[in-house]
């Protein structure tokens, strides 16, 4: 086909009024076969987390408060709306989001939740992001309260402002291109101290929520001296399923930055969240991060389970898993279980191989990644079928490219032609694609 024919996907990046594509910040990308660089996150929780915090941070940092609204409008619930206001916190200016919403004595449960953002329209990213902070508040609430998590009504964090908080964050991250396989890095995390009431009463600061929900992460603490409540048990679980990491801030090439101001403006220090949002400034052309590798060796488990036990790891937060041969003690075959995680994963996928294999032991090492950029576009194949292909990039070069072959295979059956000639057609149209 001509390659004139190939498109990019309607739902990838936006283009300026001249026809060129642009990032989610509004840079055009070059039409020199360069593409945009690796996107990175940076939060500064140093001085606490909180849902509007965050939310408020990636809209002074550039995203569309409308797409966020939009996106809000579409939830399954009473009436939601996002007023943004400047501010002024210790004397620092900065953006507030206050979230809308009418009261509402709804008792939402994970499984009530699960299915309004199920059936929202959300951008599949969006949507999956929202739905594994609110699945991780589940689970750190019913560990704190010692009950199934299906028990867990959230009272403050199943509220509507805490939905506005999570599913707006997941739109904004979204809309600024720091989902998928960008770096989050996330500083050490303030948390407070004093008491804070809640549904069951008075409770410490940091309350067992934000704690159980950091320590599963990893997340580092921060000293702080104010006696208050800094960090929420919603901004903590956001804080947790972004980061890919923690630390300071990143080497990158700054492009953009925002502040969050929370609703209180102590005398002590500055309540705000500010968040920075950089290009990586490595000429290796590949996004590094460090990871961490779990094996195990096994050689009593049902070999038709372990298809179910890959699955389940990559659904608990696994970048990878996959099985080798092996031979065992008297010449017993068995299987070496790899898996690759991101380190505040560790824990969750340790606990699945726990749980659905029957080792003993795992063994645990620190390991660096270097993954290609990617992005995924769709190709259009003689006879008008579309058919989606993700590519990796190095330095803006196209080096490597994979189409969908069930978009592949259905088109196939539409046209009458071999499989196989039209998954070389979408590859070289794919590969042909600035």
């Amino acid at each position: 086909m001509n390659p004139s024919e190939a498109h990019v996907h309607s739902s990838g990046e936006p283009v300026s009024p001249s026809g060129e594509p642009v990032g989610s910040l509004g840079e055009p990308v070059g039409s020199s076969g360069g593409t945009r660089p690796a996107r990175t996150l940076w939060v500064d929780a140093g001085n606490g987390a909180a849902g509007d915090m965050l939310l408020a941070a990636l809209l002074d940092a550039g995203a569309d408060p409308e797409a966020v609204r939009a996106g809000l409008r579409g939830l399954a619930v009473e009436p939601i709306d996002v007023e943004v206001t400047q501010v002024r916190r210790h004397g620092l200016r900065a953006l507030h989001a206050d979230v809308r919403a009418p009261r509402s004595d709804v008792s939402r449960n994970l499984a009530d939740v699960t299915a309004i953002l199920t059936a929202a329209t959300l951008p599949d990213e969006a949507r999956e992001f929202a739905l594994a902070v609110f699945e991780r508040l589940a689970r750190a609430e019913a560990r704190v309260h010692g009950v199934a998590v299906s028990e867990i009504h959230f009272h403050e964090v199943g509220a509507l402002d805490a939905i506005a908080d999570v599913t707006g964050c997941a739109l904004a991250l979204h809309d600024l291109g720091l989902l998928g396989s960008a770096a989050r890095v996330v500083s050490p995390v303030a948390a407070g101290s004093g008491t804070v009431r809640a549904a069951h009463g008075p409770l410490p600061v940091p309350v067992p929520a934000v704690l159980e929900l950091l320590t599963e992460a990893g997340a580092p603490l921060r000293a702080h001296p104010a006696a208050m409540e800094l960090c929420t048990p919603t901004g903590a679980a956001l804080l947790a399923t972004l980061a890919t990491g923690w630390g300071p801030a990143p080497d990158c090439v700054p492009r953009a930055t925002g502040t969050g101001a929370g609703r209180a403006d102590p005398e002590g220090h500055p309540n705000v969240l500010r968040v920075l949002i950089g290009e990586s400034a490595g000429a290796s052309g590949w996004a590094t991060a460090e990871m961490r590798r779990v094996d195990t060796t096994v050689d009593d488990l049902d070999p038709r389970l372990w298809p179910d036990v890959l699955e389940a790891l990559r659904s608990a937060g696994a970048a990878d898993a996959w099985c080798a041969p092996a031979l065992m003690r008297k010449g017993r075959p068995g299987q070496v279980l790899s898996v690759l995680v991101p380190p505040d994963r560790l824990d969750a996928v340790c606990r699945v191989v726990f749980e659905q294999t029957t080792t003993l032991g795992v063994r645990v090492s620190s390991v660096e990644r270097r993954s290609l950029h990617r992005d995924q576009v769709a190709v259009t194949v003689a006879g008008g079928a579309v058919v989606a292909v993700k590519r990796g990039l190095l330095g803006g070069r196209v080096v490597t490219a994979q189409a969908e072959y069930d978009d592949a295979r259905a088109a196939a059956e539409r046209t009458g032609r071999p499989v196989r000639d039209v998954l070389a057609e979408a590859l070289t149209a794919a590969r042909a694609l600035p």
